[in-house]
């Protein structure tokens, strides 16, 4: 007798759009605020946790390492910890990080270049008559 399973969502072609499909979670820890920001500086090139932390201003320790974690465990970044004293801890992108690190860091540096369009759009928005 053949043990009967449920149905997986991966059982069907990944739908964004579809509130159960795993993409949707891994759509969030691309497209977070830290998510993008930790991937476009790890585009650059490869930090040490204290360096990334500078690069990425404001960023928290605790939500840094969060990201870092949460990036690892998707297979986007690569975590090295080297046996030496201080103990050093290396970060950079896999391949697959750095497809999505493609994508992430044009959109960041579109926001760059209209943010005076967008900030325009918000003034003429905020002098309308409610």
């Amino acid at each position: 007798m053949q043990a009967m399973t449920e149905p997986s969502i991966l059982d069907h072609a990944p739908d964004v759009y579809n509130r159960m499909c795993p993409s949707r979670g891994v759509l969030e820890h691309v497209t977070s605020r830290w998510g993008v920001l930790v991937l476009a500086a790890l585009s650059e090139r490869g930090y040490r946790f204290s360096e990334l932390r500078r690069r990425v201003a404001g960023v928290s320790e605790k939500m840094l390492a969060q990201t870092l974690q949460t990036l690892e465990r998707d297979g986007f970044v690569l975590r090295e910890a080297h046996p030496v004293i201080p103990p050093r801890v290396d970060y950079s992108l896999t391949p697959l990080g750095e497809e999505a690190a493609e994508y992430v860091s044009a959109l960041a540096h579109w926001v760059e270049h209209r943010v005076a369009v967008v900030e325009a759009a918000r003034s003429q928005y905020d002098r309308k008559p409610r």
